[in-house]
């Protein structure tokens, strides 16, 4: 009995063939060369790139190289390429798309937390100081040392003269004894309620505001505690505190404007400038 092949497998292909959206997918350009085209047609310079998207130069060169680990992350790679896709004029969307594609994941998961609330973080159980409070009260005191001083120069008849005061009529005569004034003491002088508002009690505390520009934030309190990881942008702001310290982690220092313990310390670094501080509660220079 001779035993043959079967039909089935004899008719059956030997290999796969590629579907027409692989072939595209191997034949379309790299994202790089995509960008880099489009700004070779659109006449503009790597440095005009960089200017208009504020991503550094040797940045702008990678990506157009197709060499993303300098953006240092995901989340920054996507931002970089749709702001040069924007300034080029190609779709950054689709560009986005094929970059998830390429490096497993969309960027929903890989974002810093959205926080809601974009006011100063209260952490449960802990009271920051009342600064509005602090500056009624040093008004209150100055207000009632001034109308004290006013009411006691009226009742003790105190001046700048002596005061002539009758002598008892029992003494048969007219004449009047003059009595030296005492001298008056200026009252100690009172510290302003800006001062007293601006005096860091037991605490640190720091606020940021973005100027110009936008900054991603990372802020950290004494026990490890994660208080704030997002981006902020010009004229938004964001407050801190803790009784040890904050630890600040900013992706662009010279768009954040730091103010701490009520010091105010200016830009925190150049423009893309990473810069790591931390600060503890008194003198923000020693934290």
């Amino acid at each position: 009995m001779t035993i043959g092949k079967s039909p089935d497998r004899e008719n059956a292909p030997s290999s796969v063939e590629p579907t027409d959206d692989a072939v595209q997918a191997a034949d379309a350009p790299s994202i790089g060369r995509v960008l880099s085209t489009a700004r070779i047609e659109a006449g503009l310079t790597v440095d005009q790139v960089s200017t208009a998207t504020r991503v550094r130069v040797p940045i702008v060169h990678a990506i157009e190289e197709d060499d993303f680990g300098r953006c240092g992350g995901d989340f920054y790679a996507r931002g970089h390429i749709r702001a040069i896709a924007r300034e080029v004029g190609v779709d950054g969307e689709a560009l986005i798309a094929r970059y998830d594609a390429a490096h497993g994941g969309s960027p929903a998961s890989k974002r810093p937390t959205q926080l809601i609330d974009s006011g100063p973080i209260k952490v449960p159980g802990r009271s920051r100081p009342n600064w509005a409070a602090a500056m009624v009260s040093a008004i209150v005191v100055v207000v009632v040392l001034i109308g004290f001083n006013l009411v006691s120069g009226k009742d003790g008849h105190i001046g700048t003269g002596s005061a002539s005061a009758p002598l008892p009529s029992g003494s048969g005569t007219g004449s009047v004894a003059s009595v030296p004034s005492p001298t008056v003491q200026p009252p100690a002088p009172v510290p302003s309620a800006a001062a007293i508002a601006a005096v860091p009690a037991d605490k640190v505390t720091v606020k940021l505001v973005a100027e110009g520009s936008t900054s991603w934030v990372s802020a950290v309190d004494g026990s490890g505690k994660s208080l704030f990881q997002n981006n902020i942008s010009d004229g938004q702001d964001q407050t801190f505190t803790d009784p040890k310290q904050i630890k600040l982690v900013l992706g662009n220092g010279g768009a954040v404007h730091a103010y701490v313990n009520g010091k105010d310390l200016g830009l925190l670094g150049k423009d893309g400038q990473v810069v790591h501080v931390t600060y503890t509660p008194g003198d923000p220079q020693a934290g």
